[in-house]
């Protein structure tokens, strides 16, 4: 039977987040812990559980169809990789950072230093580009240490919360880009296998969508009903009851979660009562 193989990171965040995704699409990943791969057993998909480092070449060489990563790790490798859906987890920014007590008013102040980075591609071509010469230092893991033992003047590193560069007397003075968890691949060949990725990207896109959208039901007087639809937009058109008292009728629709109040403002001086927001398991379109 033909099957598409997946990366994700072995261990982390990403690994938990990526699991959780695989979860909510269906798929169902029975005695992965401690193994280097499990298959499913209700979609035609073996799950490789790699060193994050190591999912682009893996990607590149054609072991693995297509993985969740995050999109840093794409952008330093450099390979020839798409990206297929950005997921919307594990957001972090690639930024430069220095003690808090150095002085820093333009990218021109970094002519000179000692940048200590796991980034070392993603930084070089960055420097070049702004036309700065400043010396890589390259560290594996814990790069936000250097300054405070010596080892760098400044660091290139990804920054989620910020709090390890408070920890750290680091502040932040540049962000080079920001990332996110990614489905990236390399188009397949194989027909059957495009086929599998497809359906793969279909759930997700389900999922995803159902995560950024809300369920709403509410009542409003009949002749309010074309206004509130106006301002309903996610759906064709909310789906609409009567209800068991005269001139009334029970309106269904769906609202972004990110113009989420705004929406609920609107439709409440349009009319609206009685509103009844619930989470949406899956959208499928």
């Amino acid at each position: 039977m033909k099957r598409i193989n997946l990366a994700i990171q072995k261990s982390g965040r990403l690994n938990k987040d990526s699991l959780d995704l695989l979860s909510k699409c269906g798929i169902k990943i029975d005695n992965y812990k401690d193994q280097l791969k499990a298959s499913s057993t209700n979609f035609p998909v073996e799950v490789y559980f790699l060193r994050n480092s190591d999912i682009p070449k893996y990607i590149d060489d054609g072991v693995v169809d297509i993985a969740i990563i995050g999109e840093n790790l794409l952008i330093e490798k450099d390979f020839n990789i798409n990206v297929l859906k950005k997921l919307g987890f594990s957001k972090c920014k690639v930024s430069i950072a220095i003690p808090n007590n150095k002085k820093f008013n333009s990218l021109n102040d970094l002519n000179n230093l000692k940048i200590a980075t796991s980034y070392p591609n993603t930084l070089r071509k960055f420097l070049n580009i702004q036309n700065i010469n400043a010396n890589i230092h390259v560290i594996n893991g814990s790069v936000e240490i250097a300054p405070n033992i010596g080892l760098s003047d400044a660091i290139c590193d990804i920054v989620s919360s910020g709090s390890t560069l408070y920890k750290n007397n680091l502040k932040e003075v540049f962000v080079l880009h920001e990332s996110q968890a990614v489905l990236a691949g390399k188009n397949p060949s194989n027909r059957i296998k495009k086929e599998l990725i497809d359906k793969f990207l279909f759930r997700v896109n389900s999922v995803l969508k159902a995560k950024e959208s809300r369920y709403i039901l509410l009542n409003a007087p009949n002749d309010k009903i074309d206004a509130i639809s106006k301002i309903l937009p996610v759906l064709k058109s909310p789906t609409v009851l009567p209800l068991n008292k005269k001139g009334w009728s029970s309106l269904h629709s769906v609202i972004n979660e990110n113009t989420f109040w705004d929406v609920i403002d609107k439709i409440k001086d349009a009319g609206a009562e009685d509103i009844l927001v619930c989470p949406i398991e899956k959208i499928v379109s």
